[in-house]
């Protein structure tokens, strides 16, 4: 998994580009952790606590949420948790590309640890 951390020198917004099939993570970064340090604390901490259990936990957002469960970290939109019995044309599928990402463990910290080190200018 490739990443890659931006600051936008006018306004101070982050941006973050994850490669293919880990958008949802970089999306889920900028709009539900941002540079909120608890938060970041707060999965750090259920990381280690799960590691090695069968154990689950949800940080549900706004618009997507964070499930870790049998040492791995799930990024997926809340709209995929909703059952739609929208009936889609013969040879379509919804694109979900950009609203589930999935790591493991080590790999989620090794970005949040990155993470909070660039929010805070390091």
């Amino acid at each position: 998994m490739d990443y890659e951390f931006k600051k936008n020198m006018l306004d101070g917004s982050y941006h973050v580009v994850f490669s293919m099939g880990h958008e949802a993570l970089g999306r889920w970064l900028i709009e539900e952790v941002s540079d909120d340090e608890a938060k970041i604390t707060q999965i750090l901490t259920q990381l280690g606590a799960l590691k090695g259990t069968t154990k689950e936990w949800q940080l549900s957002g706004e618009e997507m949420s964070l499930i870790l469960q049998d040492n791995e970290a799930i990024v997926q939109a809340n709209y995929l948790f909703f059952n739609t019995e929208e009936e889609l044309e013969e040879d379509m599928s919804h694109y979900d590309d950009e609203a589930v990402s999935c790591c493991g463990f080590e790999d989620l910290e090794q970005v949040l640890h990155a993470w909070r080190a660039f929010i805070a200018g390091r």
